[in-house]
C-alpha cells in the first residue's frame, strides 16, 4: 500500500492500452543525443531485446535510473511501476509483500506460494523473509506484469520482479559509495571486479552495510524502533573457457539484525483495563513510530544462497543454459500485536526454509522467422516454523508445521514471424506439484509451553496439483516506432495446507485449499515519437480470477480467533496503464506513469456460524492493495557543468484510497460483533520527492536525495483482531528522509 501516484490531467491516456516503459538517463554529450532516449536491453523473454520491442507489459530500470528515482530497496519500485504495490510485511523490515494488478499475497505464511515471483539473477526466491532486497551493485531491475509461466522457472500468477546484479566484466572496475542522512543513516556500498590472470577467470564482490537509528523508540526500554541494521554481500567468479562455454558461480547473504518495526495503536484495546487492572488503560500514542511493547526487541533474518550457471553455445542456432541453486533463510521475530507492556497478544515466531532448484533452457535463434525457448524446471523446497502464542496470559498455543514442496515443470515459448511486420507467439507450461504438510498445533497451560492441555490439529497429508497454462500473443509492427500487440495467458498458483489449522473447532481447516487461476487478456502498444524523444507505452487488461486464496483472521463461535486460509471465490480485475518519457529539449524532461484498476469480487463464499450456512458476501468485500487510481510524474532538468553534468528531479506520486488487510468485514459472533472494526484502510494521499545528482567527472558523483518531503502520514498495512483480542493497529510508511551520498567509480 506504499504506492502513491498522481491523477493528473492526462486522463486521455486511459483511452489507450498501456505498456511497460524503461526508465533511463538521456545522454548529454550532444544536443541530438540529449533529446534521444535510448532503449534498455532486457531479458524478459529469455533473450536480449530492447524494451520497446518486447510485446509484454514490462518496466525496466538501469542502475542510473534507480539512483535518479531514489530506489533504495524493492519497496521503492512501486511508485514507478503501474499497478505495483510492494512493501515490508507487518512487523519486519525485509519480509516482502508484493501485489501486481491486484494479485499477490499479504501473509508470509510458510508453505504458501507468493502471487508475485521474485528472481535474483534468474534464481527464484520462494520465501518472502529477507526478500525485500536492497539495491546495490545492480545492473537493472525488470518488473513483468501479468501471469508468467512460459518463460520463467516457477509459475507466477501475478507477475515477476527480476533483480539482475552487475555482470562479470573482463576489465577491472568498481565503485565505493558513502551515504549519510537523518535518523542516523549511515550506509556504505562497495564493489570491485574484473579479469583474473589472463582473463579466462573473472570475479566480482559487492558489499553493503545499511544502518539507521530508527524512526521511533520503545518508551519503556529505550530500544530503537523501525531501525535498520543490514549487512548484505554478493560474490561471483566465472570461468570463460572459450567463446562458446562459460561457468559462473555466485554466493550471497543478507543479515538483517534490525529491531522490531513500530506499530501504532489505532484504538484502545478494550480488553486491556479489564484483564490487567491497575496497569492501563494504554491509549493510542501521538507518535506513529514510538511503541511501549513488552516483548524483546528481536527481529532477525538471515537469507543466503549459492548458484552455478553453465552456458554453452552449441552452434550458431542453439544455446544451452543450466542453473542449479540452493537458497535458505532463518528468522526469529517477536510480534507484540497489542503494542502494550501487557501480554494480551504476544507472539514469538521462528521460520526457516530451504530450496534447491534446477533449470535447463534450450534457446533457438537461427536468424530466420522462428525463435524461442524450451525449459525444464524443478523445485524441491522445505518451509517450516513455530509460533508461540500468549493470549491474555491465560491461553497459550504452539503452532508448528512443515511443508515440503516438489514441483516439476516443462515450458516452451516460441515466436514465429508471419510477415515482416506480424509475429505470433505461442507458449505453454505444464506443472506437476506436490505439497506435503506435517502440522502439530497444541494448547498449553502456561507460558513455559511445557504442559500440554489440548491438540488443535495433528495431521500428515499430501496433496497434488497438475496444470497446463497456455499463452498466445499477436504483435504488429505498425511502423518502425509503433508496436501493437494482443495477448491471452493463464496464470496458476498451487494450493496447499493451512499451517495454522484448528481442525477441532473448524474441521475443514485440515483439508487442502485449492489452487487459484487467472485468465488474462491484454492489448497494448509501444510507441516512439519525435525522433525517440517521446516514448509512450500503453496497455489495457481484463483478468478473470478463480478460487482466490485469502488469509483471514476469523472469529470462532466459542471465542478467540482462527488464522484461516481459504479459497474465497471469484473476481474480475481490469485496468489501464500508461508509462511515458518525454524530453522536449536538451535540458528538460517529463517521465511518469498513470494507472486505473477496477478489482471486484464476483463471489466471496463465507461461512456464517450464526446461521450455520455458507453465503455469498461479494458485495461487502473489497480487494486488498488495489487502488482505483495511481500515478507518478517526474520533472527533470539536466545541464553540463564543467567536465560533468547536473541532474535535478522533482517527483510527485499519488495513490487512491486502498484496503490494506484481507479480513472479512462481516463480523461473526454476536454479541461481540458490536466491537468489530472495518479492515485497515488508507485514504488517498500523495508524496513529494526530489533529488540532485552532480557528476563532477567520470569518477566522482555527489547525490542529494529527499523522500516524503511533506512528512505525510500514511498507513501501509496493519492488524485487525478487534473482536477476538481487541487489536487494531497500523504500520506507517517512512517519514521525511534526506541523505547525501558521495560515490567514486573506478
Amino acid at each position: 500500500m506504499q504506492r502513491n501516484y498522481l491523477s493528473v490531467a492526462i486522463a486521455a491516456l486511459l483511452l489507450f492500452p498501456a505498456m511497460g516503459q524503461a526508465q533511463e538517463e538521456a545522454p548529454a554529450s550532444s544536443e541530438h543525443e540529449a533529446k534521444t532516449l535510448d532503449d534498455v536491453v532486457v531479458t524478459a523473454r529469455r533473450r536480449e531485446e530492447t524494451i520497446q520491442d518486447v510485446p509484454i507489459a514490462v518496466s525496466a530500470f538501469t542502475a542510473q535510473a534507480l539512483e535518479k528515482l531514489n530506489v533504495r530497496d524493492l519497496s521503492d519500485l512501486d511508485a514507478n511501476v503501474p499497478n505495483l504495490t510492494v512493501y515490508a510485511a507487518r512487523g519486519s523490515n525485509t519480509t516482502l509483500t508484493a501485489y501486481i494488478r491486484g494479485v499477490g499475497q499479504s501473509d508470509p505464511l510458510w508453505g504458501v506460494d507468493p502471487g508475485v515471483g521474485l528472481y535474483m539473477d534468474d534464481v527464484y526466491i520462494a520465501r518472502p523473509q529477507g526478500a525485500l532486497l536492497d539495491v546495490f551493485d545492480v545492473e537493472r531491475v525488470e518488473v513483468l506484469r501479468g501471469p508468467q509461466g512460459t518463460l520463467y522457472g516457477k509459475n507466477t500468477i501475478g507477475g515477476a520482479i527480476k533483480y539482475v546484479s552487475k555482470g562479470l566484466d573482463p576489465d577491472f572496475n568498481g565503485s565505493a559509495q558513502v551515504t549519510v542522512g537523518n535518523y542516523g543513516q549511515k550506509d556504505l556500498k562497495f564493489a570491485i571486479g574484473g579479469g583474473l590472470g589472463e582473463g579466462a577467470l573473472r570475479g566480482r564482490i559487492a558489499l553493503a552495510t545499511l544502518n539507521n537509528d530508527g524512526f521511533g523508540k520503545n518508551i519503556i526500554t529505550g530500544d530503537p524502533v523501525s531501525d535498520k541494521n543490514i549487512l548484505a554481500w554478493r560474490a561471483s567468479i566465472g570461468a570463460y573457457v572459450n567463446d562458446d562455454i562459460n561457468f559462473q558461480f555466485a554466493i550471497d547473504q543478507v543479515q538483517d539484525d534490525s529491531g522490531v518495526r513500530g506499530a501504532r495503536m489505532l484504538e484502545m484495546n478494550r480488553y486491556d483495563p479489564i484483564l490487567t487492572p491497575g496497569t492501563g488503560p494504554f491509549l493510542p500514542m501521538d507518535s506513529r513510530y514510538d511503541v511501549r511493547n513488552g516483548m524483546p526487541n528481536v527481529n532477525e533474518t538471515t537469507l543466503r544462497g549459492a548458484s552455478l550457471t553453465a552456458n554453452w553455445r552449441m552452434n550458431d542456432n542453439w544455446t544451452f543454459k543450466y542453473i542449479v541453486a540452493k537458497r535458505e533463510s532463518d528468522t526469529e521475530t517477536n510480534i507484540d500485536f497489542d503494542v502494550t507492556p501487557d501480554p494480551i497478544t504476544d507472539v514469538k515466531a521462528f521460520y526457516n526454509d530451504e530450496q534447491v532448484t534446477n533449470e535447463i533452457q534450450l534457446n533457438f535463434d537461427g536468424g530466420g522467422r522462428a525463435r524461442g525457448v524450451i525449459g525444464l524446471y524443478s523445485f524441491d523446497g522445505y518451509a517450516g516454523g513455530q509460533v508461540l502464542n500468549n493470549f491474555f496470559n491465560l491461553s497459550f498455543g504452539d503452532t508448528q508445521g512443515k511443508v515440503f514442496t516438489e514441483s516439476l515443470a516443462l515450458y516452451a515459448d516460441w515466436t514465429f514471424d508471419l510477415t515482416d511486420r506480424v509475429s505470433l507467439d505461442v507458449g505453454a507450461r505444464w506443472t506437476d506439484e506436490d505439497k506435503h504438510a506435517i502440522v502439530f498445533n497444541r494448547a498449553y497451560s502456561d507460558a513455559t509451553f511445557q504442559h500440554q492441555t489440548a491438540v488443535a490439529a495433528d495431521f500428515d497429508k499430501t496433496v497434488s496439483f497438475s496444470n497446463i497454462s497456455p499463452k498466445v500473443s499477436l504483435d504488429f509492427q505498425a511502423t518502425d516506432n509503433v508496436l501493437l500487440y494482443a495477448l491471452a495467458s493463464r496464470g496458476f498458483k498451487s494450493g496447499g495446507y493451512n499451517i495454522r489449522a484448528n481442525s477441532i473447532a473448524v474441521p475443514r481447516s485440515a483439508e487442502p485449499f485449492d489452487d487459484e487461476q487467472v485468465d488474462s487478456f491484454e492489448i497494448g502498444s509501444k510507441m516512439g515519437f519525435l525522433d525517440d524523444r517521446l516514448l509512450l507505452n500503453l496497455s489495457a487488461f481484463h483478468n478473470k480470477y478463480k478460487d482466490m486464496q485469502l488469509s483471514v483472521f476469523t472469529q470462532l463461535p466459542e471465542g478467540g480467533f482462527f488464522g484461516d486460509f481459504t479459497n474465497a471465490g471469484k473476481g474480475t480485475v481490469q485496468g489501464v496503464e500508461a508509462e511515458w518519457q518525454f524530453f522536449p529539449t536538451e535540458h528538460f524532461g517529463i517521465t511518469g506513469n498513470l494507472a486505473w484498476l477496477d478489482a471486484k469480487y464476483d463471489e466471496y463464499l463465507f461461512f456464517d456460524p450464526s446461521i450455520g450456512q455458507t453465503i455469498n458476501i461479494a458485495d461487502e468485500e473489497k480487494f486488498t492493495n488495489a487502488p482505483e487510481f495511481s500515478g507518478t510524474i517526474n520533472l527533470e532538468f539536466r545541464t553540463n557543468v564543467g567536465a560533468g553534468n547536473l541532474l535535478a528531479r522533482v517527483g510527485y506520486t499519488y495513490q487512491d484510497d486502498v484496503i490494506a488487510t484481507t479480513e472479512t468485514r462481516r463480523q461473526t459472533t454476536p454479541p461481540l460483533s458490536q466491537f468489530g472494526r472495518p479492515p485497515i484502510s488508507q485514504d488517498a494521499y500523495g508524496l513529494l520527492g526530489a533529488s540532485v545528482i552532480w557528476s563532477l567527472d567520470d569518477h566522482w558523483t555527489l547525490t542529494l536525495q529527499g523522500s516524503n518531503l511533506t512528512d505525510k502520514e500514511y498507513l501501509v498495512t496493519g492488524y485487525n483482531l478487534a473482536e477476538a483480542v481487541g487489536v487494531y493497529t497500523g504500520f506507517y510508511g517512512a517519514p521525511r528522509q534526506y541523505s547525501l551520498s558521495v560515490r567514486y567509480d573506478f
